[in-house]
Parts: structure tokens; sequence; C-alpha cells
């Protein structure tokens, strides 16, 4: 799997195995999220229509082969309208595209898009022991907003969940 210069494109629904598949190889690591069993294409149906361009887009980027490497998602905060403005980023890289950089253009093209969907506030949930992440969001100077610690238990072990923000506008 390579990429020669990163480039985005919305996902489409032919998309959503390949998606769901990245999600899935991340839950063993206990590091990215809080799911413990995999989940199905099906079951993220409703979560992928809910990902309009417009509003609140899901992004895909592939290799030369057309694979999927990544995928970065703006959803809903919350899910009442005086939130609309801000958006929680998802970034989840296939283990294979990690460390080379996708996750930079990422969030530096979700950090400029932004403004585009009305959205002025972003966020990003991030485990306290996912380093690479923290230290990705740190990099684009987000800052800690909040530390629930102990939130989640994952495998018996009590984990903090750190929230990300940054004002985009």
């Amino acid at each position: 799997m390579s990429v020669l210069a990163p480039k985005h494109r919305t996902a489409t629904i032919i998309d959503l195995p390949a998606i769901v598949a990245i999600y899935n190889s991340t839950i063993a690591s206990r590091r990215v999220t809080a799911d413990t069993e995999p989940i199905s294409v099906e079951s993220r149906n409703a979560w992928f229509y809910e990902h309009t361009p417009d509003k609140r887009p899901l992004w895909v980027i592939e290799d030369e082969q057309h694979e999927i490497l990544g995928w970065l998602s703006f959803s809903d905060f919350y899910g009442r309208p005086a939130y609309s403005g801000t958006a929680e980023l998802s970034i989840y890289l296939h283990e294979n595209a990690r460390g080379k950089g996708i996750g930079k253009y990422f969030l530096q093209e979700a950090i400029a898009y932004a403004p585009q969907i009305k959205v002025h506030t972003l966020l990003g949930f991030i485990f306290g022991h996912n380093t690479p992440s923290l230290n990705l969001f740190a990099a684009f100077n987000f800052q800690i907003w909040a530390n629930m610690p102990g939130v989640a238990t994952l495998d018996g072990i009590e984990r903090d969940l750190i929230i990300f923000g940054k004002r985009v506008n």
C-alpha cells in the first residue's frame, strides 16, 4: 500500500466494507475505539448515510490500486441544533498506512474545510493512552478541553478519555 500524494474523496456506499474493516482492525489494540467486538457493515448503514458532503462529510484516501488507506468523518456533537457548529472528527487508518502522514493530511484538510460546512469548533475524543493520536491533534494546536478519568473500561482496565478542541473560525 502506497500513496504518492494524499488526496481524499467523498466516500461512497461501495467503500463501506473497507471503512468497517479498517475500523474493526483497531478494536483489538484497545487504543482507538470503545467498541470491544467487531461491527458489521449492515450496522453502519445508517451512520454512513448521516454523513453528507454538505454537512458532515466522510472522506477516504486510497492508494494507486484503489485500496482504502484510511478515512475521516465529521460527526454531530450531542445531536442538538444549538451544537450544529461543532463537529467531532474521527480518523481511522489501515495498519499499513499509519505513520505515513495521512493522519496529518486528513486533519489539515478537515480544519481548512470546516468553515465551508458552517463548523466553527472541531473536537477529537481520544483515549489517554493513544499517544499517536494525542500527538497528532496537539501538533495542530488542538487543546485539551476535558479529561475524563476512567470513563471507559477495556478488558478490566479503566481508561481516560481526553477531549481535544479547536476553534477554526
